[in-house]
């Protein structure tokens, strides 16, 4: 077995942040607007795998490429971002919202004068049923639809051995419009599947699928198969409980 990724203590890990908050500080001056920790050290849920991701937001115009590393055994991420497009990024909206939106929301204050990560850090939450809806209508047919299709080809040809991997990508699709029409985030990837089924609103059969998923059930290649059916029936019957129609009644052009 490899050494490495090696463990680091939390006293170890915020010593490796100190080191590089004090570096940006000089090398930055007053360039610089903030600095803070997301990921499972911004929510003080850290392991012992765990790597460092940091935020380093500048003054406008003062544009700096980001790094991921790995260095004296830590991962590490920088993102460095203008003011500007931190903003921007914090406010957008997209098919991985609930995905990504935490690393904008928890974030722990390394170095923040202004009180920046405190002032915008509920920016992703700050977006409209209509956006949401916008977004839900046009992922369900980039990928949910074409899985399905998919998973029926493989069927029509005979040729199951491969539907297993396209129902885990089914069930990841879903979760994620769970999490926009909950508008509500996932902390972490891992736990994803496991969140999403907490939430209020979700579409019939997916509980099912999941939990195949989640137990490794998945030998059974007919019974995914009907499990995939079933969540594809709910998923439609759920978007148009939320009033999200997705085919189109002529030609976009």
């Amino acid at each position: 077995m490899l050494t490495f990724p090696v463990p680091t203590s939390n006293a170890e890990k915020q010593q490796m942040i100190n080191i590089i908050k004090n570096k940006l500080i000089n090398k930055f001056g007053d360039q610089l607007i903030a600095i803070g920790a997301y990921g499972s050290i911004g929510r003080n849920t850290e392991m012992p795998y765990s790597d460092i991701e940091m935020h380093i937001v500048t003054n406008d115009g003062f544009v700096q490429k980001s790094y991921e590393f790995v260095y004296d055994g830590f991962k590490i991420e920088l993102n460095l971002r203008q003011k500007s497009d931190w903003i921007k990024r914090a406010k957008r909206i997209d098919d991985s919202w609930a995905i990504w939106a935490g690393s904008f929301i928890d974030i722990s204050p390394i170095y923040d004068p202004t009180d920046f990560f405190r002032m915008n850090n509920q920016l992703p939450l700050d977006i409209s049923e209509d956006d949401i809806k916008a977004v839900m209508m046009e992922f369900m047919v980039w990928e949910p639809y074409e899985t399905m299709g998919k998973i029926r080809n493989l069927v029509e040809s005979e040729d199951c051995e491969f539907i297993t991997f396209l129902a885990k990508d089914f069930a990841w699709q879903t979760a994620k419009l769970i999490g926009l029409a909950n508008k509500r985030y996932y902390t972490t990837r891992v736990s994803t599947f496991k969140q999403s089924l907490g939430m209020n609103s979700k579409p019939t059969g997916y509980q099912e699928l999941v939990t195949l998923l989640l137990r490794g059930n998945l030998q059974d290649i007919k019974k995914t198969y009907f499990s995939c059916e079933d969540l594809w029936t709910g998923l439609n019957s759920w978007f148009q409980e939320l009033g999200i129609e997705y085919e189109t009644k002529h030609l976009p052009f």
